[in-house]
């Protein structure tokens, strides 16, 4: 299933969510202590990254990460990428052409970033561009918001829902967004964590 249709699907999932949704999220002490620690960034589909192999101008590229999550690099035609390091990759890049370089020293830097879905904020609805983000530390939804260009002029953002956890098995919770968009009311902007789907529904009139 392609991006577009895991984000479709994740908006249907979550809609069906938003009329049970009838809490606050958590303070934001509690949603830190409930962060994961994620010390090292994993690869996911269509980040980009660049290869650099030391003295071999001829092997240093910089490639898409395709959707099935492998990489094409000259002499390597599938090479997973998603879910490592660029670390961890960049040693994998180096057994491979160990074939035809004596002693590869390689190094992978991710220039443009997707990441994983499970390090991805989702935003559906009635958002001026909704989208897959990628979850940065201490991100909060002002930061969501600001990266989706803000609310349509028929969303109703004081019904818009945060969606956490597992598909089946996720815990909803009200926010605020007009509130925290068109009034200026910071207690509305609450942290967001890796995964969450934020649903925006449109007006009811």
């Amino acid at each position: 299933m392609g991006n577009l249709g895991k984000l479709a699907l994740a908006a249907t999932l979550a809609l069906g969510l938003a009329a049970c949704a009838d809490r606050d999220p958590p303070a934001p002490s509690n949603v830190q202590v409930q962060q994961p620690v994620t010390p090292d960034y994993k690869i996911g589909p269509l980040d980009t990254i660049q290869i650099f192999v030391w003295q071999s101008p001829e092997f240093t590229v910089t490639v898409p990460v395709r959707p099935d999550g492998r990489i094409s690099t000259p002499l390597i035609e599938d090479l997973e990428a998603t879910g490592r390091t660029p670390t961890q990759l960049a040693r994998d890049i180096e057994e491979k052409l160990k074939v035809y370089v004596q002693d590869p020293l390689v190094t992978v830097i991710v220039s443009g970033f997707a990441g994983p879905f499970d390090q991805q904020v989702r935003v559906v609805g009635e958002a001026l561009q909704p989208r897959a983000i990628p979850y940065r530390a201490n991100m909060t939804m002002l930061d969501v918001m600001i990266e989706v260009g803000g609310l349509t002029e028929f969303a109703s953002g004081n019904r818009a829902v945060l969606a956490r956890g597992q598909t089946g098995n996720q815990t909803t919770f009200n926010v605020r967004l007009d509130d925290l968009l068109r009034d200026g009311d910071i207690r509305a902007n609450v942290p967001v964590l890796p995964g969450d789907v934020v649903i925006i529904p449109q007006s009811w009139f």
